[in-house]
């Protein structure tokens, strides 16, 4: 929690950063800056109604959305700047730019939570884990709307005063010449850009073809795996063993586990209690020193201790990192576990070996492991009933005899000043280490005789299952796997379905993923249908805002390099595309957007009010509109740059939503500059050959795109 929430300030001082860099003026400065706190505790105020609590998914979104809070500030302020800078005084500056950017910042917010409405209805374990993150963002985005629409142009028209170039500082000076040589490179590059059309059309579908093609072969996953500081060992002594040697053996592993200079203290517990259900199975919970004083991830740790544990005789430990966020209801040797389910238990006992001797094979897979428990041993007292009878001997009193030996049986009770002390019978412990010693055993005879239990009685030893697991009504053995360095989810379930296909494992057996790994399946499955609709339903949003087929996809077009970026970034960096990178993916067709929507109402209202033709109405709306654009954009960069570089404990899980804002914004930024004005164009043309189909332009001037 203290790390997300250092990542918290961090991200808030970053982005205060971005906004003195370009604006220059701390009086500037602070307008935008205030949208932050602001947007923020409003944010509180509606997470303690809807009791919500601050934990890592709600941080998390708030840390992300600092980044978009001053985004409606920054295009407010910097529209009522431009006309300070033509000789408005404050208070008309901001009527007249806050009347003309109110419909851009009105866009912006109504699409940038349109992004989000798929998240609030992903179905599952996922859907209501992330639930909060959605809510918290989309308030968190409202609330700096309405702060940009209203508190904004009051303090523009209070705090901001036109300033006379020749009397600014040179620091603003040689900034302004710098802004403004950028300004002058890209309308160079524009215009070359805009002489090749046919090229960047070819580049845009270019970019949406690389971005399917990346889906395709990027590895997927689930949750990053986190290093939390503890890590869970479930230890499995052969099915054979006493408690006596179990707890020899489980102290052993211990003293190999405390040797290790990473781990500070452990806890273990050996024998059958709420979560061990055989008595052979034990639990070691071990406690790592703090992240900045070992050099190695949890993961690293267990691949160390490993091979140092197998030379612990007679019992195997399984390790895994806990996590934050886990969707397992039952504990289990490793991280993501398979279940068999068959009617027949003798079937089922005999595949299930079949299936784990195979899957052992597999370089995909480490730490296979089986909940199977067949190998215990019983001794089964074979009663002469003749004998007996003749005795004298009935069955209750062998019962009776058996369980005053070995049952510890309570007798009486001793009360003192105190305290109470049971008295228990039984025999000495060391006549209960062997079978044998039932010989020794004496039964009272009707006759008042005692009667030597094997004078009547016989041994039989076999085989027996120590626990017999199910599933609903039948028989079910549940596999469990960590996977190997490299590996990533996706590729291990496809490994395990073409063993299954090798061994022709019989179609009685009803398999299927459980846990963290049927997760997973569900929300591959669910993936591009989530992205799928919240591009839909962005499309039907801008189409009511602007009351047009065309312009909505010519914003959208902005999405495949935003797409190609985020993938990118995170092949080079090692990370499964998992639900945190989906939701740092959909998040960015929320946010790359905004550069196409700030273009086309510009270019618009030059078109509509001063008669402009449309490629010159657009090449003035790309100049105009490039610094608050490069604003907006670094401001979400900087947002997400603490969530991809954290380094505190557990920030795995927010790696991913930090690199795919980063690097999708950063090639979306060099390629949507140029192609968004080429697919505006094209797109005009189009409207105008199907004009007559009224598909292209707007029925009417939307309500707050007037002219000053």
């Amino acid at each position: 929690m203290k790390d997300v929430q250092f990542e918290l300030m961090l991200t808030i001082g970053l982005v205060v950063l971005v906004i003195f860099l370009f604006l220059r003026n701390l009086r500037a400065t602070v307008i935008p800056s205030v949208a932050v706190p602001l947007s923020l505790v409003g944010t509180f105020g509606v997470m303690y109604l809807l009791g919500y609590s601050l934990n890592n998914l709600t941080l998390m979104a708030l840390t992300i959305s600092t980044g978009f809070v001053v985004d409606d500030a920054i295009v407010m302020i910097e529209n009522i700047e431009r006309f300070l800078e033509e000789g408005e005084s404050p208070l008309q500056a901001a009527l007249k730019g806050s009347s003309q950017i109110g419909f851009t910042i009105v866009s912006l917010t109504v699409s940038l939570i349109a992004v989000l409405i798929p998240l609030l209805f992903m179905g599952d374990i996922v859907g209501r884990l992330f639930r909060e993150f959605a809510v918290t963002l989309a308030v968190t985005i409202l609330v700096s709307a309405v702060v940009s629409l209203t508190l904004t142009p009051m303090m523009c028209a209070k705090l901001l005063k036109r300033h006379d170039p020749q009397h600014q500082s040179g620091f603003y000076k040689s900034t302004e010449n710098f802004y403004n040589r950028v300004i002058e490179f890209y309308g160079r590059t524009l215009k070359f850009v805009l002489k090749h059309q046919t090229t960047t059309l070819l580049v845009t579908v270019g970019t949406l073809a690389l971005t399917l093609f990346l889906y395709v072969v990027v590895p997927k996953g689930f949750f990053p795996v986190q290093d939390t500081g503890v890590i869970l060992g479930v230890s499995e002594g052969q099915q054979n063993t006493s408690f006596t040697a179990l707890a020899q053996s489980q102290q052993a592993l211990a003293g190999v586990i405390l040797r290790d200079p990473d781990v500070a203290s452990l806890s273990s517990f050996i024998g059958i209690d709420g979560t061990n259900s055989t008595p052979n199975s034990g639990r070691i919970q071990i406690n790592l020193k703090p992240r900045d004083q070992r050099k190695s991830t949890a993961t690293e740790i267990i691949r160390r201790l490993q091979p140092e544990l197998a030379k612990v005789n007679g019992i195997t430990l399984y390790m895994q990192p806990v996590q934050d966020l886990t969707v397992e209801d039952r504990v289990s040797r490793t991280q993501y576990q398979y279940s068999m389910e068959d009617a027949d238990a003798q079937e089922l006992s005999v595949w299930a070996q079949k299936l784990v001797g195979e899957l052992r094979k597999l370089p995909s897979m480490r730490d296979v492991a089986t909940d199977q428990q067949n190998g215990g041993l019983k001794a089964d007292l074979v009663i002469d009933r003749d004998t007996a009878s003749r005795l004298g001997i009935l069955p209750q009193a062998i019962d009776d005899t058996l369980y005053d030996a070995f049952g510890q049986r309570q007798v009486s009770t001793i009360f003192t000043q105190l305290n109470q002390y049971h008295v228990v019978l039984e025999v000495d412990p060391q006549f209960a280490q062997n079978p044998d010693s039932l010989k020794n055993i004496y039964v009272h005879s009707g006759s008042g005789t005692q009667v030597p239990l094997a004078s009547f009685s016989r041994f039989e030893t076999a085989n027996t299952y120590l626990a017999v697991n199910h599933q609903g009504q039948f028989p079910v053995v549940t596999l469990s796997f960590n996977l190997a360095s490299g590996v990533s989810l996706g590729e291990a379930t496809k490994a395990i379905q073409a063993a299954e296909q090798d061994i022709h494992l019989p179609p009685s057996i009803h398999t299927g993923f459980q846990g963290t790994a049927a997760a997973f399946q569900n929300s591959l499955s669910s993936e591009p249908w989530l992205i799928l609709a919240a591009i839909v339903t962005v499309y039907i949003v801008l189409g009511v805002l602007y009351e047009s087929y065309i312009h909505p996809v010519t914003i959208l077009s902005t999405l495949p390099s935003a797409g190609v970026g985020a993938i990118l970034a995170l092949l080079l960096t090692g990370n499964d595309l998992g639900v945190v990178a989906l939701i740092g993916i959909i998040l960015l067709i929320g946010i790359v957007k905004k550069n196409a929507i700030m273009m086309i109402d510009f270019a618009l209202e030059a078109e509509r009010v001063e008669h402009k033709p449309p490629e010159e109405a657009i090449f003035q709306a790309c100049l105009l509109r490039f610094r608050p654009i490069m604003m907006t954009t670094m401001a979400a960069l900087l947002g997400g740059l603490p969530l991809a570089l954290g380094t505190g404990t557990g920030s795995e899980l927010r790696h991913p939503l930090g690199i795919t804002i980063v690097g999708g914004l950063l090639v979306s930024q060099l390629l949507t500059l140029y192609t968004t004005p080429v697919v505006y164009l094209w797109f005009d043309r189009l409207a105008q050959r199907f004009s007559h189909l009224n598909i292209g332009n707007p029925i009417e001037e939307p309500s707050g795109a007037s002219a000053d």
